[in-house]
């Protein structure tokens, strides 16, 4: 697999010190740990212990060994010096205009960075820890009288789409996806027997902050969607799917999203066959209705 090693932080950063000051005292699993960290840090971010230790061919604890050695409390710790090393503001404006500049010194590599992105993205989503988090999801979820998903921005049509195909599997769903009070109004219709997907990103917003709130008051269970462990946002969630977006400071890219997202749903259907099946074949005899092929009754 090759990975994109191309990365904003600043090379004079103290974590750049830390990275590459690292000597053989850790030996060969520990130094190919830091080593991959240092090339591929937008990925590290997305990452949990055990994702880096597929990535690295070494185990969670290995990975975790590592990044005390090199002085860090742990992984989040790690991650927080990651952020804080690319130096600039993430928002959707600056984060274009450092895809485009990039992209600028490689004329036409447009597609190339975008497949690159996306391969990332789906190495983190075969991992084993990544397929524990789905797992660990299906289970919170299919016990649930009623799925809400939730998701704002560009992670409505997401929400949307992941709404119908529950429908389609013969899980009862609706979507969360107004902004500012409006929100309130569907938060109104959440009742005890029902679980929350949330698609959430970054710092905790007011949306997101009532959607937490609002769960906990009815002791739902919830499960985020995210781009990774550790952060507060995280912290709030029962069962948390790490996966990244492209890469961090860069425009954002969902494709690996919507593959986790479709994961998430099929193993759903899976978890019931039978009202998958059933929801499915009444699917086909309302579309022949529709469609002229089968009498109506009225």
């Amino acid at each position: 697999m090759t990975l994109d090693t191309q990365s904003p932080v600043r090379a004079d950063s103290e974590l750049d010190r830390l990275l590459r000051s690292a000597n053989l005292r850790l030996g060969s699993a520990g130094n190919r740990v830091v080593r991959f960290i240092d090339e591929n840090r937008e990925l590290t971010l997305a990452s949990s212990a055990a994702t880096l230790g597929d990535l690295t061919g070494t185990s969670d604890a290995t990975v975790v060994r590592t990044i005390q050695a090199l002085g860090f409390a742990g992984l989040s710790e790690l991650k927080r010096a990651i952020l804080d090393a690319l130096g600039q503001e993430s928002n959707p404006a600056n984060d274009m205009r450092r895809t485009l500049e990039e992209l600028q010194t490689r004329t036409g590599r447009a597609l190339d960075a975008v497949v690159q992105a996306h391969l990332d993205g789906l190495a983190v989503i075969r991992s084993r820890a990544c397929a524990a988090q789905i797992a660990a999801a299906v289970q919170a979820l299919d016990a649930a009288e009623r799925i809400a998903i939730f998701g704002i921005g560009p992670s409505a049509s997401l929400a949307a789409y992941v709404s119908i195909l529950l429908g389609r599997c013969g899980r009862r769903s609706r979507t969360l996806n107004a902004t500012g009070s409006m929100l309130a109004d569907q938060l109104l219709d959440m009742q005890p027997g029902d679980a929350l997907l949330i698609l959430a990103y970054g710092r905790l917003y007011k949306e997101v902050a009532a959607v937490f709130g609002e769960a906990k008051g009815l002791g739902l269970t919830t499960v985020l969607v995210t781009e990774a462990t550790g952060t507060a946002l995280a912290k709030l969630a029962d069962v948390v799917i790490a996966i990244p977006r492209g890469r961090p400071g860069h425009v954002a890219l969902h494709g690996a999203t919507l593959v986790g997202l479709e994961a998430l749903v099929l193993s759903l259907a899976a978890a019931k066959p039978e009202s998958a099946l059933a929801s499915l074949d009444h699917l086909n005899h309302l579309r022949a209705m529709i469609d002229g092929r089968r009498k109506v009754r009225i």
